[in-house]
This record gives C-alpha cells, structure tokens and sequence, in this order.
C-alpha cells in the first residue's frame, strides 16, 4: 500500500510522503488495529465515536496512533468526539461547529469539512456553493484545516478524476478568499486513492484494501 502510494506521488511531481495514509478501521478489532500500527500504521479513521472509545482503552500503550473522525457526527456526539478524536474529518453545519467549540474551547479543535460534491441524499456534507459559508460561521469556533469528500461511486476510478480535480480546484479558491491555508484535502479510498493523490489529496481513508473484506 505505502508503495501505491509512493508511485502515485511520483506520477504526480509530489514530495515522497506528502500524503497520509489513515486506515478505515471500522469493526475492525483492537487487536488488528495494533497489528497495522507495529507494521508502521499510525493513523486510523473511525466511524463511531462509542467504537472508538472501547479502542483506545484497549490501545491506550500506543504512545503515537492518531484518531480520525470519519463518519458523520451528531451534534451530541460532539464532547466524546472532541475528547477521543485527532482531527474530525466530517464538519457539516455551524451548530456542529459550535458544539465542538463549547466542548473545548481552547485550543481549537482541527477539523475538515465535508462537501456533498454529487448532491446525493445518502450522503452528509455541505454543497459545494456552501462551503465558503460555513468557513465564515465556523473558522472562530475551529481549527479549519481543509476538506474532505466521498464522490459519487462509479464503474472504474478514473471516473471519479473530475471530482477530486473539482475539490482540489475548490479548496484552492476558497483558500485565496478566506485566508486560510486549507492544506488538507482528504479524498480517495481504497478503489480511487491513487487517482485523488494525483489529483491534490493529502489524505487517503483506506479500510479494504489493507483490513480486507469487512465481515457482515
């Protein structure tokens, strides 16, 4: 994985490990989650924020691994988020972003915000046209660091190319009106990671390719 990694940086004219791989640890064990981080994983993304509370109990010995919110938070999720998380990948609303600031309001929490490229109901997320909004409303509450997306699933990877090229080309105008850096883009999984590296992504949320199928 690291090497496909590796290789799509390349291909892209990008610093050898300018991109983070966070591994989608969802119903994955403590004890598989402790087996990625003795081979050199340190980043892990979770779904739930009562999972991840039983893990890192059980991981509390692992001086280094990292928390990634990346499933959708509910607003009273937002204290057990803020005590367990490293970075929350899934801001979509100012009364979230307020949440968060009440629960730590010093220093500021870093967080993504996640933009709904394709208009899909099933999936959380401002629109596009939303986002520089919700920057205004929630960059004194939070640390807004970047943003994160889940295109539109399609047939082959280099479908979702437009995509990641229109978030890239979002966050690069939203960073020159609003003044922030929004160095993070996290976007690509197991099925397209490589192409969103080549097209800008600093992060990669990737479970299946590394945990395997999950059980069901």
């Amino acid at each position: 994985m690291c090497a496909r990694i590796a290789e799509a940086e390349l291909r892209a004219g990008r610093a050898r490990g300018s991109v983070r791989l966070v591994l989608a640890s969802k119903a994955q064990t403590p004890e598989a989650i402790r087996a990625a981080y003795l081979a050199g994983a340190r980043d892990f993304g979770e779904n739930y924020v009562q999972e991840v509370t039983t893990k890192r109990r059980a991981l509390a010995d692992l001086a280094a691994i990292r928390w990634h919110m990346i499933g959708h938070l509910q607003t009273n999720k937002a204290r057990i988020a803020v005590e367990n998380f490293d970075l929350i990948h899934t801001l979509d609303s100012e009364r979230l972003a307020a949440q968060i600031a009440r629960a730590c309001p010093s220093p500021k929490v870093p967080v993504l915000i996640e933009v709904n490229l394709g208009a899909e109901a099933t999936k959380s997320g401002v629109a596009p046209d939303h986002v520089e909004a919700l920057i205004d409303a929630a960059r004194n509450l939070v640390d807004v660091a970047g943003l994160m997306t889940v295109p539109p699933e399609v047939p082959i990877s280099e479908r979702a190319r437009p995509y990641f090229a229109r978030m890239r080309e979002l966050r690069d105008r939203l960073a020159a009106r609003t003044g922030l850096a929004l160095s993070e883009l996290s976007m690509g999984m197991t099925a397209d990671f490589e192409v969103a590296i080549e097209e800008g992504a600093t992060m990669v949320r990737i479970g299946r390719a590394v945990f395997g199928e999950r059980k069901r």
